[in-house]
């Protein structure tokens, strides 16, 4: 972890619980267990919670991740985290941005504006690294007596149960058992609950390969979004330019899907290309990391009294920002449902809407991502040609800079009901559902609609 993470605390160490002094035969009993203390796992807790429900969330570490991993997060995401009690501290680190520019080799083929109107609460985006987002969410955690956040509590079993999950826990003093009557996986991408319940995880997997480097310098380049097709400084590839708090800036390089992982993100071999791009060798690396990526998903993101999450039931490329905005939504969508289902307020099948609803979210998420894969590092002849004529055109014509893909941003999905299809002309109620409402300032300016 770099120094620039030391306003927020990253260490946290194992505490014993006295659930663990139970016997077998009386463990405890819970409403909620949450597995996976990353974004999402703690906003769903603390969204739980601050309606009146107890959680338990565990966390296999003692500490939040290093790197800056997601970075870019969405105005409909600030806005949920506003009603979590975070959304203010999220916005005064991060680097507000809605502007994006798309070149070609030197030229500049257009720009666009997220949020080209005023009177908004809060920005199009924030580019924020994803273990302060993580702190500032464990530090509201630790503000609600009603969450039971466990650190090096890791879930290694699962049993159903007539009335929810027997939860099968190991921790550096031995292993203990809970109850709970619903469980919910936010565990990841390589999620062991996944494997518990026996679920597939189907989809594409992409070979082409891009090397993150996070690094530390002072420059006047604007806080935009900028994305080459074939730079000069990388020749026949793409390249990514994003500014974070704290002077760091996360720089997207694609490589050759024959690349040499192990050769790739050396400090000694990585230095050369960020300075090609740059111009100068005046940085420092914070991060370095090579990555592949996965389009896919869960069949079912309910499986009994176990429901998932984010990339434990999805995952998608980086490109756009769509796995961990997407993820929110998830917590978000089922939050109220479980909620209500907890309370006797509705039925235990208000759940499936969230499987019918997120599956839907995930299924647009993944074609989206996987459309801006191909358009950015083609797989064939014909989809390279394909982008080589769409470029052409993009210098020359308006309709062909909307062809252009250089990561389509993420927006909140519109859920497919048949009032919610863009050929009824029934659809009287504004935005269709699952669509953000119109935001403004009113009584005054102090308060805003996204706030109701």
């Amino acid at each position: 972890m770099s120094q620039a993470s030391t306003e927020a605390k990253t260490q946290f160490g194992y505490r014993r619980h006295g659930d663990q002094d139970r016997a077998a035969s009386q463990a405890a009993e819970h409403a909620v267990v949450v597995v996976g203390a990353g974004p999402v796992g703690l906003s769903l807790a603390i969204d739980l919670a601050q309606r009146g429900q107890n959680v338990v969330l565990l966390d296999d570490a003692d500490r939040i991740g290093e790197g800056s991993r997601a970075i870019c997060f969405s105005k409909r995401s600030l806005e949920y985290w506003d009603r979590l009690g975070v959304g203010q501290r999220m916005v005064d680190k991060g680097v507000v941005w809605s502007v994006g520019k798309i070149f070609h080799g030197n030229s500049q083929l257009y720009q666009f504006n997220l949020l080209p109107e005023p009177g908004h609460k809060r920005p199009a985006f924030v580019n924020l690294q994803q273990f302060y987002a993580e702190a500032y969410l464990v530090d509201r955690v630790e503000q609600l007596p009603r969450i039971s956040l466990r650190w090096r509590n890791k879930v290694v079993g699962l049993a159903p149960r007539n009335d929810g999950v027997t939860v099968q826990i190991a921790t550096p003093e031995g292993s203990y058992a809970l109850h709970a009557q619903y469980v919910v996986a936010c565990d990841g991408a390589r999620s062991t609950l996944r494997q518990m319940v026996g679920a597939e995880f189907a989809g594409q997997m992409f070979e082409d390969q891009f090397l993150i480097a996070d690094v530390k310098m002072t420059a006047a380049f604007p806080t935009e979004r900028w994305f080459w097709f074939d730079p000069p400084f990388h020749a026949g590839r793409s390249a990514l330019l994003h500014k974070q708090p704290d002077d760091v800036w996360r720089i997207d390089l694609q490589l050759s899907r024959f690349a040499d992982p192990l050769v790739e993100k050396q400090p000694e071999n990585v230095r050369p290309r960020i300075a090609r791009m740059l111009g100068h060798a005046k940085f420092e690396f914070e991060w370095i990391s090579l990555y592949k990526f996965q389009c896919r998903r869960m069949d079912r993101f309910i499986h009994g009294r176990v429901i998932f999450a984010v990339d434990s039931a999805h995952q998608v490329s980086p490109f756009g920002a769509r796995g961990a905005n997407s993820g929110l939504e998830d917590a978000e969508n089922l939050s109220w449902k479980l909620d209500r289902v907890l309370r006797g307020q509705s039925p235990a099948s208000l759940l499936e809407s969230y499987h019918i609803e997120r599956s839907a979210a995930a299924d647009e998420n993944i074609r989206e991502s996987t459309r801006a894969t191909d358009f950015m590092a083609p797989n064939s002849h014909r989809e390279a040609r394909l982008r080589k004529a769409v470029l052409s055109l993009a210098k020359e014509t308006e309709f062909g800079k909307r062809m252009v893909n250089g990561g389509r941003l993420a927006v909140p999905s519109i859920y497919d009901t048949p009032l919610s299809s863009p050929d009824c002309d029934d659809w009287r109620g504004g935005p269709r559902p699952g669509a953000s409402m119109p935001d403004a300032p009113v009584t005054g300016g102090f308060t805003y609609l996204s706030e109701a």
